[in-house]
């Protein structure tokens, strides 16, 4: 993992201490956010500076956690009252799931401000808040050379107008399936990311679960399966591990083309395949370089024309 020199990747998001049952077991407040998974996934790659709040109550083990990941915490805020908790249940597919509670806390408050050291970082990834606070962060960063945001069927509910400005401003949106055709109004997915793409950003990545992701560009589509994980333990957080190891790979390249691009995702879908194997961030925090290597040779393979 990167653990020195300058913030390359910013990444802004939530942070969660999780209750979370799935048919093997249950787990109380173990550490997650979607932040908390795109960071981490991204330290094999590069090296990163998250943008969060956290209450009074987050455990000092998990600061400690998030600093054995080389994580950068100079925008990590610790503001009084609690932290941001979420309760789901899975069902038997570890694909369906219910959430039981969603307790906001300090999370309701998040107004990301960026140290001075991320305001030039080359690579900014806006995780899922409200356009209004993605709009937030623009104001504050310069001229960063690609941004990716995230977003939800909430947003595209209530926030539209100001989503809609955030999508002109980035080089990639990241959305699934069903948000893709929320937006648009279009059912078929690859008209409903021609229609994004005419708004402004260069990408437009439709996620579709353990179906993997698309790719739509102006030079064509890529497919991004998804490794088929033996065992899955717990797949919170897979989209975001997803996006974080994607985006740490780009940034630790030397070029940023549509190649570069389609490599970064597969290597994305790699890391994330890797962290639904355990809960939170545990099989993270064993998982080294050459197994991500390998990994990424086994998926390469699977999709090679000639055995």
């Amino acid at each position: 993992m990167a653990k020195k020199g300058a913030v390359k990747l910013v990444v802004v998001g939530s942070i969660g201490l999780d209750n979370i049952e799935t048919p093997r077991e249950r787990r109380e407040s173990i550490l997650g956010g979607s932040l908390t998974y795109a960071c981490a996934a991204a330290t094999f790659f590069t090296r990163v500076g998250m943008v969060g709040v956290v209450g009074t109550d987050f455990p000092p083990e998990y600061m400690s956690l998030y600093r054995s990941f080389g994580i950068d915490l100079a925008g990590l805020r610790q503001e009084e009252g609690r932290t941001f908790r979420w309760s789901g249940r899975y069902e038997p597919d570890f694909i369906n799931r219910e959430t039981l509670s969603t307790e906001l806390n300090v999370f309701a408050r998040f107004s990301p401000e960026l140290p001075d050291a991320y305001r030039s970082a080359p690579f900014l990834m806006l995780g899922n808040i409200s356009p209004e606070l993605q709009l937030h962060v623009f104001d504050q960063v310069h001229n960063p050379s690609f941004v990716l945001a995230d977003t939800m069927d909430l947003w595209i509910r209530t926030a539209l107008d100001p989503l809609r400005k955030v999508i002109s401003k980035v080089t990639m949106l990241t959305l699934n399936d069903s948000e893709a055709r929320l937006l648009t109004g279009l059912h078929n997915l690859r008209r409903a990311a021609e229609q994004i793409l005419t708004w402004g950003p260069r990408y437009v990545v439709i996620k579709k679960g353990e179906h993997g992701a698309m790719l739509f560009s102006k030079a064509g589509t890529f497919l991004v399966p998804a490794y088929p994980v033996a065992e899955v333990h717990d797949p919170t957080g897979a989209g975001d591990s997803f996006a974080g190891g994607f985006f740490g790979r780009l940034a630790s390249m030397a070029e940023h083309s549509e190649k570069a691009v389609r490599e970064a995702l597969l290597y994305g879908a790699v890391v994330a395949s890797f962290g639904v194997e355990a809960f939170g961030l545990e099989r993270f925090e064993t998982l080294r370089k050459p197994e991500i290597r390998a990994r990424f040779r086994e998926l390469t393979a699977m999709i090679r024309l000639r055995p």
